[in-house]
């Protein structure tokens, strides 16, 4: 197995767990957040965030068209929430269309041999491990939105973490 099919592999688990989770949820889950500390964000602002953690990513990494206009780090309070579940479902559709056409049009040379470097990293990495990070990303945020659903007392379990 190549990079292209190990990377393949992994994205299509990531987004299949992401997928799972949101099907669970309500939509009067979105205005949820966690009841103690602070700056976090509601499972609305999660979910805008997630829906572009990963696809749209890499198809920028692949043609160096960044537009990092609408991810500014900004604190929980001031970041967009998504519209409904309705809206995050599709719009994650979308960026898991965009990640399979990115990978489908590259080799496991491009992915090796390849140097690019991201916005907030300018030190350039082989592209498959840039992309490599974006499934992570979509990773990191599916599972922030596991543990903000067993906070939520929602019947997940691990299975439901590894899209399983």
């Amino acid at each position: 197995m190549g990079w292209k099919d190990g990377l393949t592999e992994q994205t299509k688990s990531a987004y299949k767990a992401a997928e799972g989770l949101i099907a669970m949820l309500h939509e009067e889950n979105l205005d949820w957040k966690p009841p103690t500390g602070e700056n976090w964000m509601t499972v609305g602002q999660l979910l805008e965030h997630l829906v572009n953690s990963c696809g749209l990513l890499m198809r920028w990494f692949v043609t160096d068209a960044w537009d990092l206009s609408h991810n500014e780090m900004l604190p929980a309070e001031k970041m967009k929430t998504i519209g409904s579940l309705v809206e995050a479902k599709d719009r994650l559709a979308k960026d898991k269309e965009i990640a399979f056409e990115t990978l489908a049009g590259l080799t496991d040379e491009d992915l090796c041999d390849r140097m690019v470097a991201a916005p907030w990293n300018p030190t350039p990495q082989p592209l498959g491990t840039q992309l490599g990070f974006m499934v992570a990303h979509l990773e990191s945020h599916k599972s922030q939105l596991f543990y903000y659903m067993k906070l939520m007392g929602k019947p997940v379990h691990t299975g439901h973490l590894w899209g399983v």
